[in-house]
């Protein structure tokens, strides 16, 4: 898939976001949603990322299910989209925006404090 720029990334990011259950992007309080051209070092060690393996969304933040009494005055929470890593994944323009919605979609669950093995039990209900 050639490259795209940050503008049409992010215009892609913005349709997707339009395109997803609005109950649960209206829930998402102290959220930035960010794109970036590829994870750092610092995120790729973080999340035990292995050689090999792509990174294509990050949430970065307190999940809803673990905030307390106390969570008061805290930086907003970040979803990140890697431009590059979503690009390496597909074939075409349909599938891109269909990657970002998932990926979107996927970093969301985490921030409603949705673990990797819930969402993959869901995922296969849905298949």
């Amino acid at each position: 898939m050639h490259d795209l720029s940050d503008q049409q990334f992010d215009t892609l990011i913005t349709r997707a976001m339009d395109e997803l259950p609005q109950e649960y992007i209206e829930g998402l309080v102290n959220v930035a949603i960010v794109q970036a051209d590829d994870p750092t070092p610092d995120q790729i060690e973080k999340m035990n990322i292995r050689e090999g393996s792509i990174l294509l969304g990050l949430y970065e933040g307190i999940p809803l299910t673990q905030r307390g009494n106390n969570y008061t005055f805290v930086l907003p929470d970040k979803i990140t989209l890697f431009k590059h890593s979503i690009l390496r994944v597909v074939n075409s323009e349909g599938e891109l925006l269909e990657q970002i919605k998932r990926t979107i979609w996927h970093e969301i669950a985490h921030y409603y404090g949705v673990s990797h093995a819930r969402m993959h039990e869901l995922q296969n209900k849905h298949d």
